[in-house]
């Protein structure tokens, strides 16, 4: 019986194994249902982003909340870019400096994260001494340079392994803005800025005036180092595509290169959702769809008013007792041109999303849905208490045969006291099943009632659930 259980253990293994490598990137769904001891609790997630232990769902990473939807989530441009430069430096085993996301940014790494954060595209080769062909930055520091956002040295050389310093950093930010400033001693939260030659002066005090640095960790470093960190710069510049205004101030003719660059890669997508999206009822995998209310162009195709844009649930968490809300998190896909059939990939991370005007289904919708969706809700935890149950049983059964065959084995090959313990021992799985039984019973119980609850109170007062879902006729703005 025991060799049967481990066989069986590990067939079951074997599967989840074989499951989590073909799982896809970044799909969560948990299912922390209200129960009272999370008996009902089920979770399947990618093999190494997100899990379960003790009831806790722990998230992934690479989050970034929507504006006026605490609940709802997007992919984080600044965590996917430093983990794109990791991954391109350890594929092309650049070993100059192991990536740490704490340690100065390189002149080759700002090119990456100009050069993706202004989605600046390269048409020519540029030609440093320095950089060769097999260089694993060269496609962005070609594409930064030819932008102008960076420029390489008189003497021929780019030096991309060379750190570059916080006051270098804010010359090139203070190019893509346009904000009072002045030209004294720059000052920030009320202390002296360190490590900033006169010639950076005005610069720096641009990108203070700009309140781009608040966004930025580590507040105190960004005063007293003299160079910023790899994730330090990722965020600036997530917070200078964040704040997609800057479009609208960007610096006059004299910088009209850059300025140029800034407008042409700047993607602010602007839509109206045609499906209803929820923690409470989506999916992984669910796809969705929305309309664009502006004109767009994105990689270097027009999109007219009344574009199609595709996405998907990447994430869900069930509402619960620890989080009433629950969360989704979702990805936009695609955008096509019905005119002519035009379809592009959108860019894989966001800068910013925000939900700019919030609705609520009507009251009839609410109410026709609810006989539909309460009941599946009730059926939900009530299978899956029922499912608890029978595996509580069919484990207890396991076990009380193999400790009732225990004890006549070893009682009748002279071992008396051992045959005790195990007759001792069928009693204790056999009042254990039963308290586990009642404990599925009570808590599947209250977990119907609380979701029978859940569901009147939507019908009633929607806003109470609206931060955790996306609602038709919604308008949103997304800036990659």
């Amino acid at each position: 019986m025991k060799i049967a259980k481990k066989l069986f253990a590990a067939t079951v293994a074997f599967a989840a194994i074989g499951g989590a490598a073909f799982a896809q990137e970044d799909q969560v769904q948990s299912y922390a249902h209200p129960t009272l001891f999370g008996t009902q609790s089920q979770v399947l997630v990618d093999g190494d982003a997100t899990y379960q232990v003790g009831g806790q769902i722990l998230k992934t990473k690479n989050r970034l909340g929507v504006k006026n939807k605490c609940d709802v989530y997007v992919d984080s441009w600044s965590k996917d870019l430093l983990k794109l430069i990791k991954e391109t430096q350890e594929k092309a085993n650049y070993s100059e400096n192991m990536f740490n996301p704490k340690m100065p940014i390189l002149r080759s790494e700002l090119a990456v994260v100009l050069a993706e954060g202004l989605n600046a595209k390269s048409t020519k080769d540029a030609e440093y001494s320095d950089v060769n062909s097999n260089y694993w930055a060269k496609s962005w520091i070609n594409s930064a340079t030819e932008s102008g956002l960076m420029i390489g040295y008189p003497s021929g050389a780019f030096k991309p392994d060379q750190p570059i310093t916080k006051a270098e950093v804010f010359a090139t930010i203070a190019k893509q803005i346009n904000y009072t400033h002045g030209t004294e001693a720059p000052v920030y939260e009320g202390k002296a800025m360190k490590y900033i030659p006169e010639w950076a002066y005005e610069a720096t005090n641009e990108v203070i005036a700009s309140g781009l640095l608040k966004y930025v960790p580590n507040q105190n470093k960004v005063i007293n180092s003299e160079y910023l960190s790899k994730e330090q710069v990722a965020n600036l510049v997530g917070a200078l595509k964040k704040n997609y205004s800057y479009s609208q101030n960007l610096a006059n003719a004299s910088q009209a290169k850059s300025a140029a660059c800034s407008k042409k890669c700047l993607t602010s997508l602007k839509i109206k959702l045609l499906d209803r999206l929820s923690a409470k009822a989506s999916n992984v995998g669910d796809a969705f769809t929305a309309k664009t209310t502006e004109a767009v162009t994105v990689n270097g195709k027009s999109f007219p008013v009344g574009s199609i844009v595709r996405g998907e649930v990447i994430e869900v968490e069930r509402p619960g007792l620890d989080n009433k809300t629950g969360s989704i998190k979702v990805k936009f896909n695609k955008i096509k041109n019905l005119e002519n059939n035009c379809e592009v990939e959108l860019p894989s991370s966001i800068a910013s999303a925000s939900v700019d005007d919030v609705k609520n289904p009507n009251f009839v919708a609410r109410l026709l849905g609810f006989p539909f969706t309460g009941a599946a809700r009730v059926a939900g935890v009530a299978g899956r208490s029922a499912a608890s149950i029978a595996n509580v049983a069919a484990n207890g059964v396991e076990k009380f045969g193999d400790e009732i065959g225990n004890t006549f084995v070893e009682t009748l090959t002279l071992h008396p006291g051992r045959g005790m313990a195990s007759a001792g021992n069928s009693i204790v799985t056999v009042g254990k099943g039963i308290y586990d039984t009642a404990k599925i019973v009570v808590s599947g119980t209250f977990g119907v009632l609380y979701e029978l609850g859940d569901e009147i109170t939507y019908v009633l007062i929607p806003s109470l659930s609206n931060s955790s879902s996306l609602n038709p006729n919604e308008e949103l703005t997304i800036v990659f």
